[in-house]
């Protein structure tokens, strides 16, 4: 039964993405508009994770374009990033968000904005569109730009926040790449040791 969840997770988060969408009026009547807006950031990822991972294409269009042909990046690891890294992250980050402070729903907000960022940076590099990408330019950049704008508004977010929120962001994609490139390396030294 794992297997089968890390292999399809996808599906069951873009279903719960578009069941979170339609019940949001419901949800989110009582929040301040800035933190109903974080909120929208996790059924939109879950949305623009379909277009990215809907029948493997991101992880094996990584593993050519990035892996040069090895399979730097496993379901499993695939599975990790994008349940617990993105979906449990940006939980927590509503968390705090409403019980802490609302400068905490940066996380959310920096999330996909750096996840956008990356995207972009990777169809400029490599001239050509990557799984996520469209979500990422139609979805990512005008809900998460709003969202920072309105939690920005509110004066809520201490630089503490901010900083942190950033920095999460950053290295939550940092360390997929670090992942990535120790996965190739060690794979092409086992190439070579096995030809040599």
């Amino acid at each position: 039964m794992l297997q089968r969840l890390i292999t399809y997770w996808v599906y069951g988060g873009f279903l719960a993405g578009l069941l979170l969408l339609l019940l949001s009026p419901l949800l989110l009547a009582d929040w301040s508009v800035p933190l109903a807006a974080a909120f929208l950031l996790l059924p939109a990822y879950m949305l623009h994770q379909y277009e990215e991972h809907d029948d493997d294409r991101f992880r094996l269009f990584l593993n050519q374009t990035i892996g040069k042909g090895y399979d730097v990046l496993s379901p499993l690891a695939v599975f990790i990033i994008n349940v617990p890294g993105v979906w449990g992250v940006m939980a927590l980050s509503l968390y705090a968000a409403v019980t802490v402070n609302p400068g905490w729903a940066l996380i959310a907000v920096d999330l996909a904005l750096v996840n956008a960022f990356v995207h972009i940076v990777h169809a400029l590099i490599f001239r050509r569109y990557n799984p996520g990408l469209a979500t990422a330019l139609v979805i990512f950049l005008p809900l998460g730009g709003t969202t920072l704008w309105l939690i920005g508004k509110t004066g809520q977010a201490t630089a503490l926040e901010q900083g942190v929120s950033l920095l999460l962001a950053i290295a939550i994609h940092a360390a997929i790449l670090i992942h990535v490139h120790r996965r190739l390396v060690a794979l092409q030294r086992a190439q070579g040791n096995r030809r040599g």
